[in-house]
């Protein structure tokens, strides 16, 4: 009998992914874990869910988070000596997400900077508002010789013409990390329709759990177990194992 109704395309299984390049894991230096204590049951669901490296990725923000890379290597030397003493299975290494607000020109152009295998810098800017500067800022952040690596860019509302507009930063040579969650609606239905937008035109080039807390790891486990997620590696080259 004829059906109006077409089957679903399922896509095949997706690649495992070994590395994540964003999360809050050290404690107490910004909106992620707390505690210690915290910290570690994050890294054991993350070493549950199949990571075997975390980049941990804490804010700089001058106003909010005035966090130094002094003060963030010396958080993670702390976190790694109690996942050894807690015989957790996952290796820690530590970057930083950078606000884009005018204290990060002196960072980058004094090169105190911490970066990702010492060549991606993560960065963020204001959800709502596009800064004036966006441009200026990845052109220093290139002429410092790193490739400059856009954090979450589904999130930004301030975003209304996405073909234009991740065009025009992929041409200023940006690299995109999507968070898996936004696949979920964990962000809202903005965030998740960027998502698959990018997903959709190969624009992803990293996935990133941007975990804070334990509700990110549960929902992590969730969204990878969607065929939205499989459809990720049909058309984008996921670059996370590259970097273990």
């Amino acid at each position: 009998m004829f059906s109006f109704f077409k089957k679903r395309e399922i896509s095949p299984e997706p690649p495992e992914i070994y590395v994540d390049i964003h999360s809050h894991f050290i404690p107490g230096i910004d909106d992620g874990a707390r505690t210690t204590e915290e910290s570690l049951l994050l890294l054991k669901r993350m070493s549950d869910l199949g990571y075997k490296k975390v980049i941990t990725t804490p804010h700089i923000m001058s106003d909010a988070y005035p966090n130094t890379p002094d003060i963030i290597r010396k958080g993670a030397e702390s976190l790694r000596i109690s996942i050894e003493e807690n015989g957790i299975d996952i290796k820690l290494e530590a970057a930083a997400e950078y606000y884009l607000d005018e204290a990060f020109y002196d960072l980058i152009r004094k090169d105190e900077v911490l970066t990702i295998a010492d060549r991606y810098l993560l960065f963020e800017t204001s959800y709502v508002s596009k800064p004036l500067h966006t441009e200026a800022l990845i052109f220093e952040i290139s002429s410092a010789g790193y490739t400059p690596l856009m954090a979450h860019p589904e999130r930004y509302r301030y975003i209304k013409d996405p073909k234009k507009e991740y065009g025009r930063l992929r041409d200023l040579g940006v690299m995109f990390q999507v968070n898996i969650n936004s696949f979920g609606g964990h962000y809202g239905k903005h965030a998740k329709s960027l998502a698959s937008f990018l997903s959709d035109a190969g624009m992803i080039d990293f996935l990133g759990s941007d975990t804070h807390h334990i509700k990110h790891t549960e929902s992590l486990r969730e969204v990878r177990e969607t065929n939205e997620y499989r459809r990720i590696f049909l058309r984008n080259k996921i670059r996370n194992n590259e970097l273990s």
